[in-house]
């Protein structure tokens, strides 16, 4: 008993030993991506106000909706490859600035928009500013945190999506039945800008940070970089700069990129749409929608973190590191499939359980394969595969918003199809992760 106490004591020393700078950072990143997905929301929260003939709303259709989505979805997959390259060179603190400044303004602008023409530009512009967020922080991730701290780390700020989206459904039918429809998109505008003052003054990199120690320091960098110099790290970030010709032709860049083409689509659907659904499958208004949303999106911040977790037992249980991580992957594929019966269950609250399992266990998957970048690239071109990805995941979204939208339209709001792709989606993605990149081989880039 007395070993075991001072067993106890030593880790708790050690832990104190090493320093938690690391985890103030990963708090950022979790603020600006709860930022960046209310900013999101909105809109979908709006959509059955929108519909309205003027002047309650703008005369929406299902089809109008589906292309203001698809306005988001091509800005975001122009901008989050070129927002990869961008925050590469420039580096996360100014790129990350820059990045949250421009979205946080296309949001606000919103509010001037009162046709569908108008809401596509608006949208267009938020979709282009939005996009630089998940290359900064996965970037930032992989400055910050050893590579067996990564995934929990990118599901702690990935989580802050789904706070964004519980925030939303609070926020937005208090500001509407106030201050209208229109002031609902300028209400992220003030978190927006103490963000921005705060990352300008505290965040710095891990070898250009005071607050950081030598010990947290090294226990950062003990992974990847053997070395324990300020002076050779920071030369080292600078160098080895891999253009996307030869990120193109790694099969490492299409595993990420063709996993994130077939699952982030499904998310997108889930973050547009499902307010919709429940409004129009179970007769809920805007009053009365916000607590099932909260129950999903309170799920779903359990996923991403637990899901960010997840490796970790099967470690334990003698996998390697890819190998845990490809379990975890497959865990949570499989943990989506119930959503298949949504269309047969007639319960709002028996639906509602089936969409918290299935996007919680979106959120883990994303927890993972975000991290698999980090698993198969050096530092140097985590961002611009990161971006590579997230474009694809665009365009998937792209192509998912119109044939959405489409099927809605001729279906009269059936969404059996839809849930029967989303169900499907990660099961086969997980196939072609295994095949295109087996065991997460590290990506040869200097062959």
């Amino acid at each position: 008993m007395e070993e075991i106490k001072t067993q106890d004591a030593e880790t708790i020393t050690l832990s104190e030993r090493i320093g938690k700078v690391r985890w103030s950072v990963c708090a950022m990143l979790f603020v600006a991506t709860t930022i960046n997905y209310m900013d999101r929301q909105v809109i979908g929260l709006l959509k059955p106000i929108l519909m309205m003939p003027a002047p309650t709303g703008i005369g929406m259709t299902e089809l109008h909706y589906g292309y203001i989505v698809d306005a988001f979805q091509v800005a975001y997959a122009v901008g989050v490859l070129l927002a990869g390259v961008f925050v590469d060179k420039v580096g996360t603190r100014i790129g990350y600035m820059f990045i949250m400044a421009a979205w946080s303004l296309s949001a606000m602008g919103h509010a001037l928009a009162n046709s569908v023409f108008q809401f596509g530009i608006a949208r267009f512009c938020l979709g282009a500013g939005e996009s630089g967020n998940f290359p900064a922080a996965i970037k930032t991730v992989s400055e910050w945190f050893p590579q067996s701290e990564r995934s929990l780390a990118t599901g702690i700020f990935n989580s802050g999506a789904n706070v964004g989206a519980i925030i939303a459904p609070i926020l937005i039918p208090l500001v509407c039945s106030y201050y209208g429809w229109h002031a609902a998109f300028l209400v992220t505008g003030a978190f927006s800008m103490s963000w921005i003052v705060l990352w300008f003054f505290t965040y710095r990199r891990p070898a250009d940070n005071p607050r950081l120690k030598k010990p947290e320091f090294d226990y950062i960098n003990a992974e990847s970089i053997q070395t324990s110099t300020a002076e050779q790290l920071k030369a080292a970030s600078k160098s080895g700069k891999v253009p996307w010709i030869k990120l193109l032709g790694l099969r490492q860049t299409w595993a990420f990129a063709i996993g994130k083409l077939l699952t982030d689509p499904i998310w997108w659907f889930y973050l547009f749409w499902l307010p919709g659904y429940l409004s129009q499958r179970f007769g809920l208004d805007l009053k009365h929608i916000g607590l099932p949303l909260i129950v999903v999106y309170n799920a779903t911040t359990i996923g991403s973190v637990g899901g960010g977790w997840l490796p970790s037992p099967f470690r334990k249980l003698g996998f390697s590191a890819a190998k845990a991580r490809l379990a975890a992957m497959l865990f949570c594929a499989i943990c989506v499939t119930p959503v298949f019966f949504i269309s047969y269950v007639n319960n709002m609250w028996a639906a509602v359980a089936l969409l918290s399992l299935a996007a919680a266990s979106h959120q883990g998957w994303s927890a993972n394969i975000f991290t698999t970048v980090s698993d198969m690239f050096p530092r140097s071109a985590v961002g611009s595969v990161t971006g590579i990805g997230a474009m694809a995941g665009s365009v998937g979204g792209v192509m998912m918003a119109t044939f959405t939208g489409w099927i809605l339209e001729v279906t009269h709001q059936n969404y059996t199809t839809l849930f029967g792709i989303a169900a499907s989606a990660y099961l086969v993605a997980f196939v072609v992760v295994i095949t295109l990149a087996p065991g997460l081989k590290r990506a040869e880039l200097n062959a």
